[in-house]
C-alpha cells in the first residue's frame, strides 16, 4: 500500500509538471502590454525595476498572426534609472517610461546595408535643441538657430561612439511640453549608463535599424518588470 501511493505521488508530479510546461505558457510580452502602437513590429525596453541602469532590449514583428521574438540585446537605461513618461523633469538622467513612436534613424556612421527607416547623417552643424527657451525645443536643429544656446543644446557629431547610429524616441515629441525632457533615443552604448537615453551595444542597434520598416510601424515601450510603470502598463 505504502509503495503504491508512492508511486502515485511521482506519477501525479510528473504529470504536474509536464502539464505545467515550460515558458510556452507564458505569452510573448508584447500579448502582454496594455497597447503596441498598432504596428506589426515594436521594440521592448524591459528594466528590473525604476533604480535599474540595465535591462532588455528585445524586437519584435507579427508571424502569422503572432508576436515573434526577431532579436534581443542587453540594454542600459538612465543613470538614475527610469520614471513616469508622464510626468518626468528634463535634467533628471532618468529614461522615461512609456509607449512612443519612431519618427527616424540617424548617425554619424552611414546607415547599416538594409536599412529603410528614415536616416539622417549627422554633419559639424547639426545640433539637438534642448533649450526651454528656444521655438526648437526637442528638434533636430541645422545650423543652430541663435534662439537654441549652445549650453542647452547637444552638438550630435561630438558624441562619436553614442551617436554612430540611432533612432529617435517620440518622447515629448509631438507636442513638446517645456521641462519634461528633449533628445531622447536609441542609441549605441557609450562607457556606461546614459543621461535618459536606451543604448545597446553597436551590432544591436546596426540589427535593429536593417531590421526595422517604416511600414510596419515600429514603436517602443520602455518599462519595468512590475509596479506602477510596469512595461504591460502601456
Amino acid at each position: 500500500m505504502r509503495r503504491s501511493l508512492v508511486t502515485a505521488a511521482v506519477l501525479l508530479a510528473l504529470a504536474g509538471s509536464l502539464g505545467a510546461g515550460p515558458a510556452a505558457d507564458v505569452p510573448p510580452l508584447p500579448d502582454r502590454l496594455a497597447d503596441t502602437g498598432g504596428g506589426t513590429q515594436l521594440i521592448t525596453a524591459e528594466a528590473p525595476d525604476t533604480g535599474s541602469t540595465t535591462g532588455t532590449v528585445t524586437w519584435w514583428e507579427r508571424r502569422g498572426g503572432r508576436w515573434a521574438q526577431a532579436g534581443s540585446a542587453p540594454a542600459r537605461f538612465g543613470s538614475n534609472g527610469l520614471a513616469e513618461g508622464a510626468t518626468r523633469e528634463q535634467g533628471t538622467s532618468t529614461t522615461p517610461t512609456g509607449l512612443y513612436d519612431l519618427p527616424y534613424a540617424f548617425g554619424i556612421e552611414e546607415a547599416p546595408a538594409g536599412t529603410t527607416y528614415p536616416y539622417r547623417k549627422v554633419n559639424e552643424d547639426s545640433w539637438w535643441c534642448q533649450d526651454n527657451d528656444s521655438r526648437a525645443y526637442n528638434r533636430w536643429v541645422e545650423p543652430r538657430p541663435a534662439h537654441c544656446r549652445a549650453a542647452e543644446a547637444e552638438h550630435l557629431v561630438s558624441y562619436g561612439t553614442q551617436y554612430a547610429r540611432a533612432l529617435v524616441i517620440g518622447f515629448n515629441y509631438e507636442r513638446p511640453v517645456r521641462n519634461r525632457g528633449a533628445g531622447i533615443f536609441l542609441h549605441v552604448n557609450g562607457r556606461g549608463a546614459t543621461a535618459g537615453c536606451v543604448s545597446v551595444p553597436a551590432d544591436a542597434m546596426a540589427e535593429i535599424l536593417a531590421w526595422a520598416d517604416p511600414a510596419r510601424e515600429p514603436h517602443i515601450a520602455v518599462g519595468t518588470a512590475s509596479g506602477p510603470t510596469a512595461i504591460t502598463r502601456y
